[in-house]
């Protein structure tokens, strides 16, 4: 089987979509899969659209813009004002045909040896986060492939579920690379093994949440069975600029340059292991993240699974 790119939250940011083509093509890539939201947020929605249906995913999930973006406009009752603004903008550039086929899209999907979704596997429709090894322990219960990819959270986190192990479920630290570091990669690769699970979340395409602004998107060679995440720098300052020009918070242009990185510290994963889980979680989910939910995008991240609101997430 051939490498794979695997896209995630470009979110109609142009610039950094076709960095991240043009770089796939120099790989030799020719199959394409997307984890969703290939809208909102940015000013290049039906560009974005029109440049990834011509890649004839293998496969597609439907993110939460993307869902939103085809909804009417109850969807976006719990938004913030910015999500909020940049959802309807979005929904108005939108013809029925793009409403219609972001609508169409299933919540997950299984591809070979991998299961595809945009947020997690236990109710994928609630667009719970995935931030840290319990998190990772709820998705795991419903992987049944070696390989999971997800997104939506924007903070690019690996972790492994190795069987008969004092820590069964280990981050995989080095996945989270970070260009504040002057030594930072452009690439990181993970070698999946036989007899252990993988789940990967492989950052955003267009909107960035950890502090590193490079587009980030991840390629699988089932050959030698590598997965590798590439962080490439793209024009920033030209989408900002098409951002305040189509009249979008200039707040969302500011996250471009910033990597979300003055609301992401709380968020990084710590990177080592933690010993599994006690059984009962809800107390967990009430201590999790709580920083984090000063970002009113991630709020229902620290919410128990049941809590969650459809909206209030981005």
């Amino acid at each position: 089987m051939p490498k794979i790119a695997i896209l995630s939250d470009i979110h109609a940011n142009g610039e950094a979509l076709d960095t991240v083509l043009d770089k796939c093509r120099s790989l030799g890539i020719e199959d394409y899969i997307s984890l969703g939201d290939i809208v909102g947020y940015n000013a290049d929605p039906i560009y974005c659209l029109r440049q990834t249906q011509q890649l004839k995913f293998l496969a597609m999930v439907r993110g939460n813009h993307d869902e939103y973006a085809a909804q009417g406009d109850t969807a976006t009752s719990g938004f913030n004002q910015s999500a909020k603004m940049a959802i309807d903008w979005t929904r108005a550039q939108l013809t029925a045909e793009d409403r219609e086929y972001l609508a169409s899209t299933p919540y997950r999907m299984q591809l070979h040896n991998i299961t595809l979704v945009h947020a997690t596997l236990d109710t994928p429709e609630n667009w719970g986060y995935i931030f840290d090894i319990h998190h990772a322990s709820d998705n795991f219960h419903y992987q049944f492939n070696q390989l999971c990819f997800c997104g939506h959270s924007h903070v690019p986190v690996a972790f492994m579920r190795v069987p008969l192990s004092e820590n069964p479920i280990e981050i995989i630290n080095e996945w989270y690379a970070h260009d504040d570091d002057i030594n930072a990669p452009s690439e990181v690769t993970v070698e999946y093994k036989s007899g252990h699970k993988y789940l990967f979340n492989i950052g955003s395409v267009g909107q960035p949440r950890n502090g590193d602004p490079r587009a980030s998107f991840a390629v699988i060679d089932p050959e030698k069975c590598l997965v590798t995440r590439y962080m490439l720098p793209y024009d920033v300052k030209t989408m900002q600029e098409r951002n305040l020009a189509a009249g979008l918070p200039p707040r969302l242009a500011d996250r471009l340059a910033m990597g979300n990185y003055h609301e992401v510290a709380a968020r990084r994963p710590v990177v080592q292991p933690v010993p599994s889980p006690p059984r009962d979680l809800h107390l967990i989910w009430q201590q999790v993240v709580v920083a984090a939910c000063r970002n009113a995008d991630v709020v229902a991240a620290a919410r128990p699974p049941e809590h969650r609101r459809l909206g209030l997430a981005e």
